[in-house]
């Protein structure tokens, strides 16, 4: 028997304008590269990630940090930029499946050494908000910043926390999603076939504004929505921030409707998209 959805709240759930968007995956250096592939105008054809070291971090910093942060920040500053907003002044979210995996097995390697000194850049890029605190030294922000992981529903889970801060404050938030394959054995635990991220500037939605307007539709007993190319559905379920292409591929083709994302405990969040 089909279970219901839940009953939709007795408020108005908030909308958001999409002032920015920014891309990194595999054969997709950029949002208008992915764009054209979501929309059908060029073919896809995979290739490994290229992660670009993000032009705002300071030379101590580039050398800290790995491949994860890199990707974060990298997204992260596409869709500023693609927006012409200040980074400084925005309050953000970043979401992500698991951190930096890399530079944990780097500390189990050591910890299971004769030498168990690990170094401080090492135990500072362990936690979970380390792409969060680069990002406030690369774009000098001062903003408010949130960190969510939620296994395969991290975006949505990412997104979700973005609405509520954008109701709260009515001043724009990005939202950085991002997630980087782990070295073996983790990798054996936790498999992903690529670095994949996105990034999406989210301010206040008013009437005449131009730009897709995307609205939350709530949480949903429904699966997620899938991709008619069998590549790019693969990217999809083969690494957490790919989870948001349903909606990117909306976005691309500039289709207004409801798209589910996939969430937690079998729900999907709904989504409306304005384009």
């Amino acid at each position: 028997m089909t279970q219901p959805s839940h009953p939709a709240p007795p408020y108005a759930l908030p909308a958001a304008r999409i002032s920015g968007i920014g891309l990194t995956g595999p054969a997709l250096d950029d949002w208008p590269a992915a764009r054209a592939v979501l929309a059908g105008e060029h073919t896809w054809v995979t290739a490994p990630t290229r992660i670009p070291t993000p032009d705002l971090l300071p030379a101590a910093e580039r050398r800290r940090v790995g491949g994860v942060v890199k990707l974060a920040i990298g997204v992260g500053l596409q869709a500023v930029r693609a927006a012409g907003a200040d980074a400084a002044t925005l309050a953000t979210v970043f979401a992500s499946s698991g951190g930096d995996g890399a530079n944990c097995h780097a500390i189990c390697e050591v910890l299971a050494s004769d030498d168990r000194a690990i170094s401080p850049t090492r135990f500072h890029n362990s936690v979970n908000n380390a792409a969060s605190g680069y990002w406030g030294i690369a774009a000098g922000a001062m903003a408010a910043s949130t960190i969510v992981s939620a296994y395969d529903g991290s975006f949505a889970a990412g997104l979700l926390e973005a609405f509520a801060q954008l109701a709260r404050s009515g001043a724009p938030v990005l939202l950085v999603a991002y997630d980087h394959p782990y070295p073996a054995p983790l990798a054996a635990a936790r498999p992903m076939i690529d670095a994949f991220g996105v990034a999406l500037l989210l301010e206040p939605a008013a009437e005449g504004d131009g730009g897709p307007r995307l609205s939350l539709g709530g949480l949903v007993e429904a699966a997620p929505d899938t991709l008619p190319d069998p590549a790019l559905e693969a990217l999809r379920t083969g690494v957490p921030a790919a989870r948001a292409l349903p909606l990117l591929a909306r976005l691309a083709r500039s289709e207004p409707g409801r798209c589910r994302l996939e969430y937690l405990d079998g729900l999907s969040l709904a989504l409306d998209l304005q384009a």
